[in-house]
């Protein structure tokens, strides 16, 4: 049995499928039929040639360029940089150039590229009128010029002078002789002004003082201050007609000298009157006050006894009677005390005053007094077989005899041991012991002296003890 023939290929076209799409039932093999074969590959695509860098461009121009200062042989200007500077060429400096007015023949003043937006162009001509123009550079080329618009003169701006006196010396500057003086005095003018120093109207004793003058301020300079230095000095700057002046006032001070004179003017009871006369010499200051002391001839001892004084006469009182002083008087100034001090000549003796004391006559005192009870006996009751007292307190000069009664008959405690009547310092006690019910009645006690007697007296009752049976049933 032969083997059918085999389908024949379908075309091409009709079976290839779009890359990535799923074979339909009209797209796919029928049963028994071979596969399509796969579409052939593409011929591969030429490398194409490489993109050329852009060429590199300039920026545009510097921005704001102006005038910040001049003076006769030069000018300052400044700018601001470009707004566009392309990121593949950036920039590289500035180039600075200057035209005389009236000519157009521009000349770089810097050889070199500057990278500051500052530049002072040096070495011109007072009086010429300038042309100046800023021009940015880079790879790409330079920029557009960017130029002042107005012609500039190559002139000192003229300004008036003036001396900026500090605060602190528009009122008296004072030093102490040896100090150090070291004044600085701003000053401002264009041109720069020409500084000058005046010492009361003379000029300055360079042995003396030194002055140091910069562009902006001026110093007068002294070592070692001496009261020859005192004075008014006057500063002056001037620029041509113009000029301005200030006039400091400088005092040099030391410690005064002692007071010209002293004395004693009066000594009285316990005090001392002193007189004095100011120091000639008031260390260049005046004289804020004086320190009085006090010396004892016996010990020799100074002491203080006025400070800051002003007056030129004191009282000096609460001394002590007897004593001998010497007194000194130092001066006094915003220095402080002088050195020497301005003592007294004389002596100042507070006497003893003598006394005549006749004492009154000795009157001597009468003490004698009749007796009298300051405290009288009070009645009282006790018990049979228990102690009592009776008590009273009595007074009197010469010291009554005591004498005690019952029921008007003496008592003796010699003679009957019940009683014991003692008498100590004006107290007087009469102890009845274990009195029966016979000892009751009237108590007496008599105090007697030479001026009289007295009597004080109580009843005494004494209670029978009762003592209570309870029978028991």
């Amino acid at each position: 049995m032969s083997n059918p023939a085999p389908a024949e290929a379908a075309p091409a076209e009709a079976t290839s499928t779009a890359e990535g799409e799923v074979p339909t039932a009209e797209t796919a093999p029928a049963e028994g039929e071979a596969p399509a074969k796969a579409p052939a590959e593409p011929a591969p695509e030429e490398p194409k040639a490489p993109t050329p860098p852009p060429a590199d461009e300039p920026t545009s121009e510097p921005l704001e360029v102006t005038v910040e200062d001049k003076n006769d042989t030069s000018v300052t200007i400044t700018w601001r940089p470009p707004k566009n500077v392309p990121a593949n060429s950036g920039l590289d400096g500035y180039t600075v150039e200057i035209t005389k007015e009236g000519t157009d023949d521009w000349k770089a003043v810097n050889e070199d590229l500057t990278v500051s937006c500052r530049y002072v162009i040096k070495n011109q001509t007072t009086g010429d009128r300038l042309l100046i123009r800023v021009v940015a550079v880079n790879s790409g080329g330079r920029s557009a010029p960017a130029t002042i618009a107005d012609p500039i003169l190559v002139k000192e701006v003229g300004a008036r002078p003036k001396v900026r006196l500090p605060r602190f010396l528009r009122q008296r500057y004072v030093k102490k002789v040896g100090e150090k003086i070291n004044i600085v005095i701003p000053y401002s003018g264009k041109p720069k002004p020409v500084v000058s120093w005046l010492k009361d109207g003379e000029p300055l004793d360079p042995k003396r003082a030194n002055i140091r003058t910069s562009d902006t301020d001026s110093i007068l300079f002294v070592r070692q201050a001496e009261r020859a230095d005192s004075g008014s000095y006057e500063m002056c700057v001037k620029v041509d007609d113009f000029e301005d002046k200030a006039a400091i006032i400088i005092q040099i001070i030391e410690l005064p000298g002692p007071p010209a004179s002293i004395k004693v003017a009066d000594v009285w009871g316990f005090n001392v009157a002193l007189e004095w006369t100011a120091p000639k010499d008031n260390g260049n200051t005046e004289i804020t006050g004086y320190t009085v002391q006090k010396a004892d001839k016996k010990t020799g001892d100074w002491f203080n006894i006025l400070e800051h004084y002003t007056r030129l006469n004191a009282t000096i009182s609460d001394l002590i009677m007897g004593n001998t002083y010497t007194f000194r008087i130092f001066a006094e100034n915003k220095c402080g005390l002088s050195e020497e001090c301005a003592r007294t000549k004389e002596e100042a003796t507070i006497v003893k005053e003598v006394i005549d004391y006749k004492p009154t006559p000795f009157v001597e005192r009468d003490f004698t007094e009749a007796p009298k009870f300051t405290t009288v006996l009070n009645d009282r009751s006790t018990t049979v077989g228990y102690s009592t007292k009776l008590l009273c307190s009595v007074r009197g000069s010469p010291k009554p005899k005591i004498m005690w009664m019952k029921n008007k008959m003496i008592l003796n405690n010699m003679d009957n041991p019940k009683y014991r009547m003692i008498s100590t310092g004006g107290i007087c006690t009469l102890e009845i012991r274990k009195p029966g019910q016979y000892d009751g009645g009237e108590y007496v006690c008599r105090a007697e002296n030479q001026l009289g007697k007295v009597d004080t007296g109580c009843k005494l009752e004494v209670k029978k003890l009762t003592i209570q049976v309870y029978l028991l049933e």
